[in-house]
């Protein structure tokens, strides 16, 4: 029997935390454990975006997953606006951990699978140290320019990397442009369970969760305000009727949304929702909003909405025009008029929605299926 591959993903956030990174490393944890040649050690905190709770220590097979008890939720919504105190809120514990692990056990993991800049920034001191092989995945765009003293930084850490890999053309092209080789960057892509993300008929989804008549909006995401819930909540002020609108998510926002469905008759906050459950509430809904202000690395909820059968309208900005096209979906920019002009023009031309929808299954299946992953264990082998 040939020797496993032992594997230190190192992140700080993963199961149960909510977002896509976090559901994107629970796909690439499956992935591994029935590809059979991995032994995999995630190291990561306690969810610090949510109130969820998980063991300290969880093994499955295979799998092994340390959680750090770290203040998180409130506190890390309020530092995120400040990349240096977020930057010192989320390193040190994490690395000390990481650096008592390779102490440990380090023999057994040949490989440091550092997820985003902080963790990546661990790796950039640990892995000569201890002699690992660095593979780094950037899940966002930074907005950096050239001769920035985070651009400074952030070439500094990547450079120490065996492979760096970006979630978008456009996040590799900002790392290029800062002064890294292009030949050390891939470009990887998200994939999805396409046997879970599957169509269900409305009229049954509809059934199924006692959902609302007339045209459905849905939002899925992390209430936070560059996530831009509050576009589609003035967006439903004053629109037509018979257009109603969903969202599912937690977060700081989270208030504001129960106020706002109080006040409308046409908002419905439906709080979170298990990741199992979701292909039903995609498959409720006409069409899926991802209203966001900011770079986004790509958009997650893009692949499970196409998934299931449902067109998107979204944000132009960072990765996300990589993940969705005019054939599946409407690009504009992140501002309340530009979503309600989308949201009106489908609602009205009920052809082209559905010339839309019949597009979803197949785009996804084409471009957001297993074989996706195959670029990141590449990336383990030397070579």
């Amino acid at each position: 029997m040939s020797k496993k591959t032992g594997i230190l993903i190192l992140t700080p956030f993963y199961e149960p935390n909510i977002g896509g990174v976090e559901t994107h490393l629970k796909d690439l944890t499956d992935y591994l454990r029935a590809d059979g040649g991995y032994d995999i050690l995630v190291l990561t905190y306690q969810p610090l975006t949510t109130k969820a709770k998980a063991p300290v220590f969880q093994s499955n097979g295979c799998l092994r997953i340390i959680r750090i008890p770290w203040p998180g939720y409130n506190l890390f919504h309020k530092l995120e606006a400040y990349p240096i105190l977020e930057f010192l809120y989320l390193t040190p514990a994490l690395f000390f951990s990481a650096l008592i692990l390779l102490l440990a056990c380090g023999r057994r993991m040949p490989v440091i699978h550092a997820q985003g800049f902080n963790a990546a920034f661990i790796g950039r001191i640990l892995a000569p140290l201890f002699s690992k092989r660095l593979v780094v995945s950037i899940h966002a765009i930074y907005n950096l320019g050239p001769a920035s003293m985070l651009s400074r930084l952030i070439r500094w850490t990547l450079i120490g990397s065996a492979k760096i890999l970006t979630l978008s053309s456009a996040s590799k092209k900002e790392l290029i442009r800062i002064g890294l080789r292009d030949s050390r960057i891939g470009v990887y892509t998200y994939w999805v369970d396409q046997r879970h993300f599957l169509p269900v008929s409305q009229s049954d989804a509809r059934r199924r969760l006692d959902w609302p008549e007339g045209f459905s909006v849905l939002f899925v995401g992390r209430l936070i305000e560059k996530k831009g819930a509050d576009i589609l909540i003035q967006a439903a002020e004053g629109i037509e009727k018979g257009i109603v609108f969903s969202f599912i998510g937690d977060g700081p926002f989270e208030t504001t949304l129960k106020e706002a469905s109080f006040k409308s008759g046409n908002l419905r906050y439906l709080g979170k929702v298990n990741n199992k459950d979701l292909p039903l509430y995609y498959s409720a809904a006409d069409i899926v909003c991802v209203p966001s202000k900011y770079e986004e690395g790509f958009g997650r909820v893009i692949l499970e909405a196409l998934s299931c059968g449902i067109p998107v309208v979204a944000s132009k900005r960072g990765g996300i025009p990589e993940a969705v096209d005019e054939r599946v979906g409407l690009l504009v920019e992140p501002d309340v008029r530009s979503f309600k002009d989308a949201i009106l023009e489908l609602f009205q031309d009920r052809k082209k929605l559905n010339a839309l929808k019949d597009n979803c299954r197949p785009y996804a299946l084409k471009r957001f299926g297993l074989a996706n992953a195959r670029i990141i264990t590449d990336s383990y082998i030397p070579g």
